[in-house]
């Protein structure tokens, strides 16, 4: 299978390349030629994009940390939409990316309401329209989910180009399980909804991983170790950036860390599993108990099973006796 990218791309590409010394050698016969970069473009130029909406994944930190598949979409699609648009109009530039009479349209939080019929009318009348975010995926704690739910919704083409992830970077550093994981974003701001949010998430069965601001780390952090106990984690802050920083170590420890002062740069905390306790008969009973008052016997048996680790078959046939006597 060949992969054909704009001219634009490849002339990105080989900047980039050139600058940090990634094509030396190949001399004169390098495809970033300019005669075989306009012929590229001269033929690309004439492949439009089909319309829908394209998903595109951006840097969240090292710059070249974008796909050419991202350069490409970017390049050639009808319009723009970003979460921040001054960011993405400084990634476009560093990356050669033409606007080419395009003007990047604002999609937030503030204006997603007002946003979104505009942008799905587009669409609509045939155009093809990439949304990225702040910074990573699209759809990961960004407010591009009902855009594209509704575009779904509409029967409208929707398309990933996926790439760069704090989530996923983040689990690959800490050095924590990653067989089964759990994004839980951001924690709330107050701290008695912070506190339940904690405790639904502390019987979950994996690792957990939260998105957090720098002044809110060391609270949640000292929360976390009041919900979870002293469990394993890390702290992954400024992801591929040139002061990248991953702290691993108990909850205890990295509460007292960060309850100093707040630290430069976002944070992904990532926090191993509850270690495996095997329930006791008078436990599962009491935990039954308390579900069946409020849930039928496959309802509280599935939730028991979840927060105590016990099989579902046990726990499905002793709610039954129980509720039987």
């Amino acid at each position: 299978m060949s992969v054909r990218f704009s001219g634009a791309v490849w002339r990105a590409a080989c900047l980039f390349g050139r600058k940090r010394g990634f094509l030396r050698g190949f001399g004169s016969t390098s495809r970033c030629r300019t005669g075989s970069l306009t012929g590229m473009a001269e033929k690309e130029n004439q492949a439009a994009l089909p319309a829908g909406l394209y998903l595109v994944a951006t840097p969240i930190g090292h710059a070249a940390d974008i796909t050419l598949r991202a350069l490409d979409l970017l390049t050639r699609a009808d319009g723009l939409a970003a979460e921040d648009t001054r960011r993405t109009r400084t990634l476009l530039d560093l990356h050669a990316v033409p606007l080419a009479g395009r003007r990047i349209e604002a999609y937030h939080d503030h204006n997603a309401a007002a946003q979104r019929p505009r942008l799905l009318a587009r669409i609509a009348a045939g155009e093809a329209l990439v949304y990225v975010s702040d910074a990573g995926t699209p759809l990961v704690a960004d407010p591009g989910y009902r855009l594209a739910a509704e575009a779904i919704a509409a029967g409208m083409r929707v398309v990933a180009a996926p790439g760069a992830s704090a989530l996923l970077a983040a689990l690959t550093v800490a050095g924590l399980p990653t067989d089964r994981f759990f994004f839980a974003g951001f924690p709330p701001v107050k701290s008695g909804a912070r506190a339940r949010f904690l405790t639904e998430c502390a019987a979950v069965p994996s690792t957990l991983v939260f998105y957090e601001s720098p002044h809110r780390l060391g609270e949640s952090l000292a929360a976390m170790r009041i919900a979870f106990g002293d469990r394993p984690a890390a702290v992954c802050r400024e992801l591929t950036k040139k002061f990248e920083e991953t702290v691993r170590a108990p909850l205890s420890e990295l509460a007292l860390r960060y309850a100093a002062g707040p630290p430069k740069g976002e944070s992904v905390v990532v926090v191993g599993p509850p270690e495996a306790v095997e329930a006791s008969a008078e436990d599962l009973d009491q935990a039954l108990r308390t579900a069946l008052l409020h849930a039928s016997v496959r309802d509280a048996a599935a939730e028991v099973a979840a927060r105590l680790g016990v099989p579902r078959k046990r726990a499905y046939a002793r709610a039954l006796s129980l509720e039987r006597d």
